[in-house]
């Protein structure tokens, strides 16, 4: 029996304490400990007991599996493996225990690691960066956005208060358009019309400052419509808001910054169309049902499956789920998570998930219980969905949402009734095929990195790739 692995968690205590704006000799007042005690726990010089965070989630209430969990930095043990395991470095065999302690005793330097491996992944996607100015322009818009709003845990506490007092200030949702254009009209001076895709030249929507109008693509599925003019308002609503928490992020170019900005509006008007107090009594209260949810709400699976994934706030916390969207050809275009996420950070997704088979079922709830091959087992719901604007070719409207969250928050959902989520069968899966450590699979598509081959012309297995396991 391997002994328990001792948790240095200095980055993240001094991250949390910085956050509370305490002093350290305030943060061990509260945890009652030594200010010295707690300056060599910040410094990685002594490991975190269960007793301190105990301590931890009685005085900030923050979840302890969350904040212990390895992938709880940027460049936790499991993105790091995946680093690793490039080809790149084979030949210098490092070990899983070697990244536990860089991950452990050097964060910041794992996270730079991390930052300097995504943008040459990403390089290698793109023609030369337009900013030589600035090394993180390397690395796209989309993957910079989506890291940073990982980093806050998918969660904006200001966006999130200031949201429910405008969500809860409108009527009931039932007329939820009706009253996102009277809050526009009178708040904003702010007119709503529709026009036709000529017009808009494609878009979906269309704001013109000097005529105060937004305009709506008139092919906009109508919860698209609410959302659209959800997301008007919360940038007009919320203008010195979202401009201070996209400065506080520093992007790293203008670009970056406004599509921080899009994403952050977009943001605030989910939580503006599912104020967080009624959401969260409303998805515990039907199990976490996306059709139930959408019903509520007047919403659709992708809005309601996105808005899942924020539900973080302190004292409150629902089910932390992790969400992706994909288009039929694989390519995902949405990657949060509330918690863990067990598949690959830079790669797509193992296909043994049924994601993908959702396409051949379009508007059937999949659910699915998967296992990790570090046993960790998870409960996955995936289902089609219709783009906002359905395209004149009918075979192309559809992507597929998957969402999932661990076991033990799936007592909590009614897709677990009647699935036995620790002793039944679940889907072996990994995070993806060049770092998935399972021997027999015969679903693998590549080799796995660091491991040798163990190929006999004279023997045929299951898996195209079979190699010698560690």
């Amino acid at each position: 029996m391997k002994p328990a692995r001792k948790l240095f968690l200095g980055a993240r205590l001094k991250r949390l304490r910085r956050d509370l704006g305490l002093k350290q000799t305030d943060m061990a007042a509260q945890l009652g400990i030594s200010a010295s005690y707690l300056n060599h726990l910040e410094r990685n010089q002594r490991p975190v007991t269960a007793t301190v965070l105990l301590r931890l989630a009685e005085a900030f209430d923050i979840n302890v599996k969350q904040f212990a969990a390895e992938g709880g930095e940027l460049a936790g043990p499991d993105q790091l493996g995946e680093i690793f395991s490039d080809a790149m470095f084979n030949d210098l065999n490092i070990g899983r225990q070697d990244i536990m302690d860089l991950a452990d005793h050097t964060p910041g330097i794992a996270e730079a690691i991390g930052r300097l491996y995504t943008a040459l992944t990403e390089q290698a996607r793109r023609a030369a960066p337009t900013d030589q100015s600035d090394p993180r322009s390397l690395i796209t818009p989309e993957t910079w956005v989506r890291d940073y709003i990982q980093s806050q845990r998918n969660h904006f506490p200001e966006l999130e208060d200031a949201a429910e007092l405008v969500g809860g200030a409108l009527a009931n949702p039932l007329s939820m358009m009706d009253s996102l254009r009277q809050r526009l009209r009178e708040g904003f001076g702010v007119d709503v019309k529709m026009a036709t895709s000529e017009e808009l030249g494609g878009a979906t929507q269309a704001f013109d400052p000097s005529r105060r109008t937004l305009f709506l693509n008139s092919l906009l599925r109508p919860e698209n419509r609410a959302f659209g003019l959800a997301y008007q308002l919360s940038l007009l609503e919320f203008d010195g808001m979202i401009s201070k928490l996209v400065a506080d992020a520093a992007p790293p170019d203008e670009g970056i910054a406004k599509l921080l900005s899009m994403s952050l509006a977009n943001y605030a008007a989910g939580a503006i169309l599912m104020p967080y107090g009624r959401f969260l009594e409303a998805a515990e209260g039907t199990g976490y049902s996306l059709d139930a949810l959408c019903g509520r709400f007047n919403v659709n699976v992708e809005q309601v499956a996105h808005r899942l994934t924020t539900m973080g706030r302190a004292g409150a916390h629902g089910v932390p789920f992790f969400m992706l969207r994909v288009d039929p050809a694989g390519n995902i275009s949405k990657r949060y998570a509330g918690e863990s996420f067990p598949f690959s950070h830079y790669g797509g997704t193992c296909p043994r998930w049924h994601l993908h088979l959702a396409f051949q079922t379009p508007g059937k709830t999949i659910s699915q219980l998967i296992e990790t091959p570090d046993g960790e087992r998870y409960l996955t719901i995936c289902r089609t969905i219709g783009r906002p604007i359905r395209p004149t070719l009918t075979d192309d409207h559809l992507l597929a949402v998957g969402i999932g969250c661990h076991v033990r928050h799936a007592p909590r959902l009614a897709y677990a009734n009647g699935i036995d989520l620790k002793g039944g069968s679940a889907t072996p899966v990994g995070p993806a095929c060049a770092i998935c450590p399972r021997l027999d699979c015969a679903y693998r598509a590549t080799p796995p990195a660091g491991h040798q081959l163990a190929i006999d012309e004279n023997r045929k297995t299951i898996s195209p790739y079979p190699f010698i396991g560690s």
